[in-house]
């Protein structure tokens, strides 16, 4: 974003780009951390648009298109399969409370429609719809309302209840792991993938936690997943949004963060980067080490 607030659609492509270098196979676009949900839906479509044509086929490209209003989400979903996105998803709606799993498996049914050539991930964020449903219940009777259902992007700590959705029907479902600070455990239960905002400005790191789970060295993916939870708890210390601040740090600048979400002040600037530096993380936070498994930043 430009300093105003508006739309600075100039810098995806080299956004694009630094996410390339680091190693990473797909995009998240307009999820919390690009703060879809605060976008009109005009700029949702540019944002969109742009992210798809500076992909340009090197990296995957999905688009969260969830909404209060089932029938903006469903027309959203219907752009992003109109301009070649390569996935979709939806978080529910979250204002008018839902009253069960039927109600939220026919309000996905709506908006998944709007897109039927693509594939469909639902996203559970119960943090922030407030909807601590049974995701292994679910999913099964989202199926068989949502033929193009292939997955969803799960952000809670339910460690237990992603390895349920794991092992459904012998794995039918692709369950994109969503909390960073827990990756090796989503690894551990059978999480195909990741889609996280930290990625975005450390995805090395992550890369050697998943490299040394797949050789089967856990101490060393211990280890690395020990220091990425340190660089989060550093990050999650201050008290406005943060993000935008060290992306540009790494050499990518995003502008800053749309109200109702708030920037770090300069001072406040000043003494992360600083806090950064003492534990090391511009020394293996770009560090190139190449991945095996997907991550995808949000």
């Amino acid at each position: 974003m430009h300093e105003d607030g508006s739309l600075n659609l100039a810098q995806v492509p080299p956004l694009i780009n630094h996410m390339l270098q680091c190693g990473l196979s797909g995009l998240y676009v307009l999820g919390s951390t690009g703060e879809g949900v605060s976008l009109t839906s005009q700029e949702r479509r540019q944002t969109a648009e742009a992210f798809v044509a500076a992909a340009d086929h090197r990296i995957a490209v999905a688009i969260q298109v969830g909404h209060n209003s089932l029938r903006e989400a469903r027309a959203l979903a219907a752009h992003a399969q109109q301009i070649g996105a390569d996935a979709f998803s939806a978080v529910a709606p979250s204002y008018f409370k839902l009253s069960s799993l039927e109600s939220l498996a026919d309000c996905m049914a709506e908006v998944a429609g709007g897109a039927p050539k693509l594939p469909f991930y639902y996203y559970h964020i119960p943090v922030m719809t407030g909807l601590g449903i049974d995701m292994a219940r679910f999913l099964p009777l989202a199926a068989e309302r949502i033929e193009n259902l292939v997955g969803a992007k799960f952000t809670a700590p339910q460690i237990d209840m992603l390895q349920a959705c794991v092992q459904l029907d012998d794995g039918r479902f692709d369950m994109l792991f969503g909390m960073d600070e827990m990756l090796l455990a989503g690894l551990a239960v059978g999480a195909c993938g990741a889609v996280g905002t930290t990625y975005s400005f450390a995805a090395p790191l992550y890369h050697r936690v998943v490299n040394a789970f797949a050789s089967g060295d856990l101490a060393t993916a211990r280890r690395w997943q020990a220091t990425a939870v340190q660089m989060i708890r550093t990050v999650q210390a201050f008290p406005n949004q943060v993000f935008k601040s060290v992306m540009k740090m790494v050499g990518v600048d995003c502008g800053p963060v749309r109200l109702p979400l708030v920037c770090l002040s300069d001072a406040d600037q000043q003494r992360l980067r600083g806090e950064l530096e003492s534990i090391g993380f511009f020394d293996w936070a770009l560090a190139a080490e190449g991945p095996r498994q997907s991550t995808w930043p949000e």
